[in-house]
């Protein structure tokens, strides 16, 4: 694990200024994306647990977002130099350096986790232990978005992602793991080709199951606690 994160690590440093002018307003032209984040935002208000987490947060622009939006959002990233940049562009916002298996928050400390195209690198067999980790912040009726590279294929298809290698998932496959880390899928939107190789954009919101906040009444607007 270690070592291919440490390669991701070395890559994602050397491209930062790049990175940022490319992404920093890109979610202005994914009306789609920007919408399921949106909604995300909404339902983590309802919770009653503002705090939030953009996990692989890169320059900071979702994690900004975030905080427009009503949320105590902080962002974390593999990457020093991406979280150096962050800390520039949003000196009024606080980033971290950290692992995404390794979170330096306490049990149920989260009303909501944001996962935006941050996990597409981790191994297969690696993800489950990762989900279990974003399991363990949230709080009761915490709500996480994780957005990935969707494909139509059977299982995951490995390809040699522009910064460093890369996974695209079926979406069921992917929301059999959320399952296997006590997520309960609420609403996934799969849409328009991201890539050149045809992949989908693909977001999946995920709570805990009802049982598990306490609260009798159906969907992800009723109390938590």
């Amino acid at each position: 694990m270690v070592e291919h994160q440490d390669r991701t690590r070395a890559a994602y440093d050397g491209i930062v200024d790049l990175y940022a002018s490319l992404f920093a307003d890109r979610l202005e032209t994914q009306p789609f994306a920007r919408a399921m984040i949106g909604t995300f935002a909404e339902l983590v208000r309802a919770t009653g647990n503002t705090r939030a987490a953009d996990v692989g947060c890169g320059p900071g622009h979702l994690t900004a977002m975030l905080d427009g939006l009503g949320l105590d959002a902080s962002g974390l990233d593999l990457s020093p130099a991406m979280i150096g940049h962050a800390r520039r562009a949003h000196p009024a916002l606080r980033f971290d350096e950290a692992r995404m298996e390794s979170l330096p928050f306490g049990d149920g400390a989260l009303g909501g986790l944001l996962a935006h195209y941050s996990m597409i690198h981790t191994p297969p067999e690696e993800l489950p232990a990762l989900l279990a980790e974003q399991a363990r912040v949230l709080a009761p009726g915490g709500l996480i978005l994780v957005s990935f590279f969707g494909t139509e294929e059977p299982e995951p298809v490995r390809f040699d992602h522009k910064v460093a290698p890369a996974y695209s998932w079926p979406v069921d496959r992917f929301t059999e793991l959320l399952a296997g880390a006590g997520f309960v899928t609420k609403a996934r939107l799969l849409h328009d080709p991201a890539s050149e190789r045809g992949f989908l954009d693909t977001h999946v919101l995920a709570g805990p199951p009802l049982e598990a906040r306490g609260d009798s009444r159906p969907g992800p607007g009723g109390p938590r606690r």
